[in-house]
């Protein structure tokens, strides 16, 4: 158990400290390249990261359905349980625009640096403000070529809870901008638990559901959270 938590503090040393490096590093490059190629460069940080945690942690990844991802802009729904995911997700399609608590970019390093990436900031707390952002700047990224990322469940929810109740600005949007829904579900909290140093190892589950399209953003909301949760009940 003591070596297990060595190497579980060894992994968050060399987290936070290529961290700090590589967001200075995108903060540079997006001064004198696009977008993209800052995103190429955090997605490079985020995948090697994730190799020292199986390293030392023990703990993989496989990914299914990738097949399923098309090769223009849509909306990406996924359940969400904690930091890994929020990494991971950001991979699979550059450039992605992100939906994230606008707090996160006064954290020193990392929140400049996430500035940089086209991020689409909110404040959770006003709800209505928010849904206009998410709808106006959303839409301009979907328009730029970007795929939008957002976590329908609103907060990081445990993973013995299962799946929580969708809110509908991600069905909105892609109806609004006459894209996809992607729904992507994947079981990391069981792993890497959110605020807590243990590490379970073993091998995080990530599927990538089938195109959802319809003019109905609330149906469309529905049949993401009906694939998820069918899809969480089969690999939790």
């Amino acid at each position: 158990m003591e070596f297990f938590l060595i190497r579980t503090l060894l992994f968050y040393f060399l987290f936070f400290t290529t961290l700090i490096f590589s967001s200075i590093l995108i903060i540079l490059a997006s001064l004198f390249f696009s977008v993209t190629t800052a995103q190429k460069i955090g997605s490079f940080w985020i995948l090697n990261i994730l190799k020292v945690l199986k390293y030392l942690c023990g703990i993989a990844w496989e990914v299914e359905g990738l097949s399923n991802l098309p090769n223009k802009p849509f909306v990406m729904l996924a359940n969400h349980q904690g930091p890994w995911e929020s990494l991971f997700l950001q991979t699979l399609v550059i450039p992605t625009s992100s939906i994230i608590k606008k707090e996160i970019l006064y954290i020193p390093f990392f929140g400049w640096a996430i500035s940089m990436l086209r991020p689409i900031p909110i404040n959770r707390k006003e709800k209505y403000t928010s849904l206009k952002r998410v709808m106006h700047i959303g839409g301009q990224r979907i328009r730029a070529g970007y795929t939008v990322l957002l976590f329908p469940e609103g907060t990081r929810r445990a993973a013995e809870r299962g799946i929580g109740k969708f809110g509908n600005s991600g069905g909105m949007l892609a109806v609004n901008e006459h894209v996809s829904v992607i729904p992507i579900c994947h079981n990391s909290g069981v792993h890497w638990k959110n605020r807590s140093l243990r590490k379970q190892p073993g091998k995080i589950s990530v599927v990538i559901g089938p195109p959802i399209t319809g003019s109905d953003p609330k149906e469309i909301t529905n049949q993401a959270h009906a694939w998820i949760k069918k899809t969480y009940e089969r690999i939790s």
